[in-house]
């Protein structure tokens, strides 16, 4: 079987989902004009092949490359070099085959020189769309577009599957458009070595301009169209984890969703904290110097840079990671989050006019507000069942969970923000009073370190505080990188009031992970010796941590979000840091109205 040339595996596709009925009116797609992009060909042969993939490629402008776009690559790396003119039209040669259609016209001069061109990119004003042509071939004055897949040729009827002939089929207009005589069109499979023709008939022709009028009428309309329905597509794509098919259609139809979602993460973030450290670009590698050591790391390796205190980045490194959409996080030495620095980053508008439009309608956003508070009380609770120390004091353990219950159970009543932050004080009063219950007793002892009688972060007065308030800014800073991945603007939330500078839906979303990821981390670090009471510093009022102890914080950090859970819902495996794309994927499915209400993560 064939494969599709970019992002989706080699399935034969369906019938594209919107394609109108014997009797249904079919709108036709808005003229094309200066302000109105012209549709790249090859996301006509996605429409075809899945109208959401094409939606979310095109209109929202996600990627997710696989080996099957790095094939793809490889594949075109000859013809998009480019080689070779295209010569003007044979006079009067497609005139009449632009307008019609059809393959007719005058043939041009007979004998005309024969010529092959490479990497011709040509646009028609007139359907809308635009097309880089692999290979266009010319003989006694017609032409013949030829497009290059990575793939082996089908056994199939008309020797290859509609979306990659509707492709060529396109090219093949765009040519009339432009003058030229087309008669036919042509697929090459490069695994096979195949030559596939494609004939231009009038049912071809009729699918080809249909599918370019239903994308670009989708795409003036900013629907997204809805996600397929258990499909074979989904398992090999790309882009299955920011489409999220089945985690959709669980709520829509209740399907049980398959595990498409990668488990983990393949690149990770990295940390540089050594002060006068240099972080340099070299070749396709992050080359860090410090002192008289240099480490490379490979670009392809880092989703993101997080660079503590007096710590250069060059300027040609961050015009690379801004290209790669990697951000790059900047702290103080004092592990206080200062900035980050991003590429333009997603052009899904669309999701922040729907944030914006929550996030000031008044009842909804207090309704995503109480759901919050809910969940971080609830997952509090969880905290405190799993990781009490203190077996012999089971009524204090069962104190502490009533109450929490309790507190949970209020949250979806609360009349304003002002009750929900009551709430959540008392609940935080509670959590906090028994935290010390999860510390291992050897570890607290009266003439030990990490005692803990209260939270108290301005400053940090102890080493346990101090752990928690850098837990605190490590999560700000996965949560706020993900939001501005998936499209979010970070500053605006629904429960956390706009601040100059703070982020507060970065905020918001990490509440229920509070107790899941940092406090975890914290409890982690302390109870397994990864930190002593020598890896602090105490001036004045605040407690700091060294950097060696720092270090060690951060590796577990990020062995946590490493570390693999089974979704409550959906019953997969993930990783937690998978699991946190997932979660802010899921409220932007919500906020543009594909799921009735936001999942929250509660483990039991």
């Amino acid at each position: 079987m064939a494969e599709p040339p970019v992002a989706h595996p080699p399935v034969a596709p369906a019938p594209a989902a919107s394609t109108p009925v014997q009797g249904e009116l079919a709108l036709p797609a808005p003229p094309a004009s200066g302000d109105v992009p012209l549709v790249p060909v090859r996301m006509v042969n996605e429409w075809v092949y899945c109208p959401r993939l094409a939606f979310l490629e095109w209109v929202e402008g996600e990627w997710a490359d696989s080996a099957d776009t790095e094939a793809g690559r490889r594949v075109h790396a000859r013809v998009d070099r480019g080689s070779g003119a295209l010569p003007p039209p044979a006079a009067g040669a497609g005139a009449d085959a632009g307008a019609d259609g059809g393959a007719g016209g005058d043939a041009g001069e007979s004998g005309a020189a024969p010529f092959v061109t490479r990497a011709v990119t040509l646009s028609s004003e007139r359907l809308g769309i635009v097309a880089k042509i692999d290979v266009i071939e010319g003989e006694d004055g017609r032409v013949v577009p030829v497009d290059y897949k990575k793939g082996r040729r089908p056994h199939v009827d008309k020797g290859a599957y509609e979306p990659e002939r509707v492709q060529v089929c396109a090219q093949a207009l765009i040519l009339e458009d432009s003058g030229y005589a087309v008669e036919e069109a042509a697929l090459w499979f490069a695994a096979s070595r195949e030559r596939v023709r494609v004939e231009l008939d009038d049912e071809l022709r009729a699918a080809t301009r249909r599918a370019i009028g239903e994308l670009r009428l989708a795409a003036a309309a900013g629907r997204r169209p809805p996600p397929l329905v258990d499909s074979p597509k989904c398992v090999r794509c790309s882009l299955a984890g920011i489409c999220l098919p089945d985690e959709v259609n669980f709520f829509r139809k209740g399907h049980a969703p398959r595990p498409l979602n990668p488990s983990a993460e393949p690149a990770l973030p990295l940390y540089v904290q050594q002060p006068g450290a240099r972080v340099r670009k070299d070749g396709e590698t992050l080359l860090v110097e410090a002192d008289d050591t240099a480490t490379r790391v490979k670009l392809i390796d880092v989703s993101e840079l997080a660079v503590f205190g007096p710590v250069g980045v060059t300027t040609p490194t961050l015009h690379e990671l801004m290209r790669r959409e990697v951000p790059v996080a900047w702290y103080s030495t004092g592990g206080w989050l200062m900035g980050h620095t991003v590429g333009v980053g997603t052009k899904n508008v669309d999701l922040r006019i729907a944030q914006y439009r929550a996030a000031f309608d008044e009842a909804r956003a207090r309704r995503l507000a109480r759901g919050l508070v809910r969940a971080k009380v609830l997952n509090s609770r969880t905290m405190l069942r799993r990781n009490w120390k203190d077996d012999a004091d089971g009524a204090a353990r069962d104190e502490a969970h009533g109450r929490l219950t309790r507190l949970a159970e209020r949250a979806p009543t609360a009349a304003d923000a002002g009750q929900l932050l009551g709430l959540e004080g008392e609940a935080a009063a509670v959590y906090f009073a028994a935290f010390e219950r999860m510390i291992a007793p050897e570890r607290r002892v009266a003439d030990r370190p990490f005692r803990f009688d209260k939270r108290d972060r301005r400053p940090p007065p102890d080493p346990v505080n101090a752990l928690l308030s850098f837990s605190y800014a490590l999560l700000t800073r996965t949560f706020l990188a993900t939001l501005a991945s998936v499209g979010f603007d970070p500053y605006l939330g629904f429960y956390h009031r706009p601040r100059h500078g703070r982020p507060a839906l970065a905020l918001d979303m990490m509440e229920p992970f509070r107790p899941l990821v940092a406090d975890s981390t914290v409890l982690t670090a302390v109870n397994n010796g990864e930190v002593d009471a020598g890896g602090f510093v105490v001036s004045g009022a605040g407690c700091a941590m060294t950097p060696p102890t720092r270090k060690a914080l951060i590796a577990a950090y990020e062995r946590r979000l490493a570390q693999e859970t089974t979704h409550p819902l959906f019953g997969y495996r993930v990783s937690m840091r998978r699991l946190i794309e997932v979660q802010c994927r899921l409220l932007a499915r919500h906020l543009m109205g594909e799921i009735d209400d936001y999942p929250h993560y509660l483990p039991r």
